[in-house]
């Protein structure tokens, strides 16, 4: 659009592996176009404070590596509000921003979407290591989460065997269980317990853990996504009905942090260099998605109104493989 000069950009929610690159890929496919690119620290919270600065070429140098975000994020209970709003929009002209690019989950998104309402063109692209964007089939972040999880499970694993105990692994997601169910998978967990599926402690985990051992297994892994918690109890509960040893590890932010993979790395770069390309081409208030193994762009209002559920088929797979 002949009328975006300037254009910020900021990380929102959680962290997550790749948004460096992401942010890296905006900043240098925007001034390649002959744009002005602010960068705007923690968030919403720095859009309201004016914490804002021009970002070069070099502001981006050396970052692609990095896990979280270098321009840091930030909760924001002002900016939920519509004077926080309306201060946000105010800010934006102080500052001569033009278009916003933002980075993160569905709460970023609906930010995004309240200053779009109010006349600010914006582009979402999904960071978030949970995966939980309906619009989207994968998110920065994902992919390194996982492979997070698999190194940790990986581990865990060894001790297990040596001990023949059973482990119950609590992972991340919030109120989503895309990370437990693709590491039980890759896992080879004798059981997966999600949000998304009703369970029952005795048929669901008891049961395939003592018909494991009636095979001659020397030891169990049992992944829980955060959504459902109890890892703890749960653990107790194994323990007690089947007479083996049981310990749990709660994975925690250890998830969200280290150097991204060559996978969220290449998909961060390709979509900020998309969401610039959406603006440039006059195309306002999307959200980039990545669906059928394309890249591709939805109407922000659109993308926000979409549910999404767990993958039905790989859920099945599971239940194949841990026999």
């Amino acid at each position: 659009m002949d009328n975006i000069k300037t254009i910020g950009v900021l990380t929102s929610g959680g962290d997550a592996p790749g948004m460096n690159a992401a942010v890296r890929a905006v900043v240098r496919t925007g001034i390649y176009y002959g744009y002005n690119v602010l960068g705007i620290r923690k968030g919403y919270e720095g859009l309201l404070n004016g914490d804002i600065f021009k970002m070069t070429l070099r502001s981006v140098g050396d970052i692609i590596h990095r896990g979280g975000t270098f321009l840091q994020t930030a909760r924001s209970y002002e900016f939920n509000t519509e004077a926080g709003v309306e201060k946000a929009i105010s800010i934006t002209r102080v500052f001569g921003i033009d278009a916003m690019i933002v980075i993160g989950g569905d709460g970023s998104f609906r930010g995004a979407r309240d200053l779009s309402r109010k006349g600010l063109p914006v582009i979402g692209i999904p960071g978030t290591i949970d995966n939980d964007i309906a619009s989207t089939e994968y998110t920065i972040g994902f992919d390194t989460a996982k492979n997070t999880v698999q190194d940790a499970i990986d581990k865990i694993r060894d001790t297990a065997y040596s001990h023949e105990r059973c482990s119950v692994l609590e992972v991340m997601g919030r109120k989503a269980g895309h990370i437990a169910l693709n590491v039980a998978i890759s896992g080879g967990a004798e059981a997966v317990i999600l949000p998304e599926k009703e369970f029952d402690i005795d048929r669901d985990i008891i049961r395939p853990i003592i018909d494991g051992r009636n095979r001659g297994k020397k030891h169990y892994l049992v992944v829980i996504a955060e959504g459902i918690g109890g890892a703890v109890d749960i653990t107790k509960y194994i323990e007690e009905k089947t007479g083996i040893m049981t310990r749990a590890t709660i994975l925690g932010h250890i998830q969200r942090g280290g150097s991204p993979t060559v996978y969220d790395r290449v998909m961060a770069s390709r979509m900020g260099a998309m969401a610039v390309k959406l603006l440039k081409d006059g195309c306002i208030n999307r959200v980039i998605s990545f669906r059928q193994g394309a890249l591709t762009d939805i109407d922000i209002e659109e993308a926000l109104k979409m549910k999404k559920t767990i993958d039905e088929d790989l859920y099945e797979l599971n239940k194949i493989l841990a026999l």
